[in-house]
């Protein structure tokens, strides 16, 4: 790895997690794939169209995070058995109603959080920039994809606490 600058023993702790990163996106992904497919009711047009984008944007995820893994100079998990048992997601129903669906992916972006900020601190460890860099942008990303299908279930009459001085 001498030409990335990294030590290989500190950055095998940083593609362990993102091990676990890619299987939670893989998860994640043929969730939001079930969830289109299976949206009915009133907002069907809004979520149908949603879960396309969430799952086009997943797809990206899964095949970065795997060329992150190989950039590293690490084999990526790539068997589906293996994103089952490592993963920190479950698979879910395909009979859910719409705001059980929202809050299913409110539940797993919490969990996928949780993981980048893991890989954060096992990146930061081994110096590793590049690893930071595409990890902070999805932690941004998530974040905002998060107080979308927040404020999605939000009633119109709750509002977001005051700052007070």
């Amino acid at each position: 790895m001498s030409y990335l600058g990294l030590d290989s023993k500190k950055t095998k702790n940083t593609v362990e997690e993102l091990n676990v990163l890619l299987a939670d996106y893989n998860i994640y992904y043929q969730k939001l794939r079930n969830f289109h497919w299976n949206i009915m009711g009133k907002n069907f047009f809004d979520l149908h169209e949603k879960f396309e984008e969430l799952y086009d944007e997943a797809k990206l995820k899964v095949d970065e995070i795997a060329e992150r893994i190989l950039t590293l100079r690490f084999q990526p998990v790539s068997n589906f058995s293996d994103y089952l048992k490592n993963s920190n997601l479950k698979e879910s129903s395909s009979d859910l109603e719409d705001s059980e669906m929202i809050e299913t992916l409110l539940n797993d972006h919490g969990l996928l959080l949780k993981q980048m900020r893991k890989i954060v601190k096992t990146a930061e460890a081994a110096s590793d920039e590049g690893t930071l860099d595409l990890i902070g942008a999805y932690i941004g990303e998530l974040e905002k994809t998060s107080w979308m299908l927040d404020a999605w279930k939000m009633k119109t009459k709750e509002h977001y606490k005051p700052v007070s001085n």
